[in-house]
């Protein structure tokens, strides 16, 4: 059973997505939530498995509310569901956070198809996890709980994409990973406005490591990314 926050200020959206995932598909417990403060409270309170949320809400919106999330959970997979497709919105929401987007309108059977997908990756990765601890240079990086500690004991919260591209790169030191892999793995349905995103995370994280001289997250252009240390 998959404990589903659902975040919709649309009623009537709200209960199509509802009864169509507990009745027609099943194995869903739908918890519910119409604007991101509730959202953040039912968050707080019922620790689901999955979020889905709206962007544009009242009180607070999704944006808002999922940096909140991510202050202290780096783990939940949270899918945004709105219209807002533009390359600025979809950049700022997995800077926020954001494991995926869904577009409206959309049924319930497409967004369990979404829901799985994300799943299946999340448990693929933690199968494939024999270490989630690295040195790189002077920074140690646990991504098991998303953090990155300098050498002065400063440590910089990275989000759950941040986290995923590093450890790749991590597991792969001096290798080319092909930009094409890295697409595809994080983002399933990849197309130029993810593959932006993606030049969005690693300049974040190349900010991150610039303290060291030694270590750098080096583009292979046309071919793929490389980090060295």
């Amino acid at each position: 059973m998959i404990k589903l926050l659902l975040i919709e200020d649309d009623a009537q959206l709200l209960y199509m997505v509802r009864s169509g995932l507990e009745d027609m598909i099943g194995g869903y417990e739908i918890l519910t939530a119409v604007n991101g403060k509730e959202g953040l409270q039912q968050w707080k309170e019922q620790t689901p498995d999955m979020i889905v949320s709206d962007i544009e809400m009242p009180v607070m919106n999704g944006f808002e509310m999922v940096s909140k999330i991510r202050q202290t959970d780096g783990r939940t997979p949270i899918i945004f569901a709105t219209g807002l497709l533009s390359p600025k919105d979809l950049i700022h929401g997995y800077q926020v956070g954001a494991n995926n987007y869904i577009k409206k309108p959309y049924t319930p059977e497409e967004l369990n198809e979404h829901i799985q997908a994300l799943l299946r990756t999340q448990n693929s990765e933690r199968a494939q996890d024999t270490t989630l601890q690295f040195t790189l240079g002077s920074f140690r990086f646990d991504a098991s709980k998303s953090e990155l500690h300098d050498k002065n004991g400063k440590t910089i919260s990275l989000t759950p994409r941040e986290t995923q591209i590093l450890q790749l790169l991590c597991e792969h030191r001096n290798e080319i990973v092909r930009r094409e892999a890295i697409l595809e793995r994080f983002w399933p349905e990849a197309d130029y406005f993810t593959s932006r995103s993606l030049d969005v995370f690693v300049t974040q994280l190349r900010n991150y490591l610039a303290e060291d001289e030694h270590v750098s997250i080096v583009t292979v252009r046309g071919v793929g990314l490389k980090l060295m240390y």
